[in-house]
């Protein structure tokens, strides 16, 4: 696969209330491929968000660069989707109205109809389209939301703990969606997650962050059979190895920049 996303050198700082610099991210390097799925880990407060957010192009760097295609990234674009943790779907629309948005929005919903029947009913949500928002699960939310994005055929789709808000039983059907969503669509997936059986069921690459300033410390290829069989022991032993070097990236000391 060729590399479809870079991250070159790129640190983001920001001011806390007495204007001392605080460093969200420090001297970060990453290739992330055309149609892969990386997840990216960490403790709270690492710059998981923040790396996502200058990828999507709403936010920028103080030093490096981010490039799509080789293109550098100056702010969002049509091409890569976000995805919030919460669903944020427009209250007043219907299931069908929301997914229908990125079109209108594009004025390409006129020869797209179909194609928004057909985005809701590979979700399984044939028959909701006129629900509105309160009138569905959070599950089926997030799930509207993942299609409102991907109805655009974005090149990449940025997920910011799409799945945080959702019960322990929901989430695992909507990772399986996911997955399926992937597959059919080839798109590239970025996301964001603190729950690592998440990312080894899902991804094919997953990135460990140390605490602020955030950093890239491991980069972890998830070679495991189809399926990943979460009680399998290639999948329980990968499980141990991650949540090892979580623990030793949190207990290590990092340097300072409050200068």
């Amino acid at each position: 696969m060729s590399v479809l996303i870079e991250v070159k050198n790129v640190t983001r700082v920001y001011r806390d209330s007495g204007g001392n610099p605080v460093y969200a991210l420090k001297a970060v390097d990453l290739d992330i491929k055309d149609g892969e799925f990386i997840s990216i880990i960490g403790p709270s407060g690492c710059g998981k968000t923040t790396l996502l957010r200058l990828i999507a192009g709403l936010d920028k760097p103080e030093e490096g660069r981010l490039s799509i295609n080789g293109q550098e990234i100056q702010g969002p674009g049509y091409e890569r989707g976000y995805i919030f943790q919460q669903a944020a779907l427009f209250p007043w629309a219907t299931v069908y109205d929301n997914v229908a948005l990125g079109l209108k929005a594009r004025k390409m919903f006129a020869q797209n109809k179909e194609k928004v029947r057909e985005f809701i009913t590979m979700i399984g949500l044939e028959g909701f389209e006129r629900a509105y928002p309160h009138e569905i699960s959070g599950g089926m939310a997030q799930r509207v939301a993942i299609i409102r994005s991907l109805i655009n055929e974005p090149k990449v789709l940025l997920l910011d703990e799409p799945l945080g808000a959702l019960d322990a039983f929901k989430r695992i059907e909507l990772q399986e969606q996911l997955v399926s969503i992937w597959k059919k669509t080839g798109a590239t997936m970025v996301m964001v997650t603190h729950d690592v059986d998440e990312a080894i069921a899902l991804s094919d690459r997953i990135v460990i962050m140390t605490p602020r300033p955030g950093r890239i410390v491991h980069i972890v290829t998830v070679d495991l059979n189809p399926g990943r069989n979460r009680n399998n022991d290639d999948f329980i032993a990968l499980r141990k190895s991650i949540l090892e070097e979580l623990h030793l990236v949190i207990s290590r000391p990092q340097p300072e920049y409050n200068i």
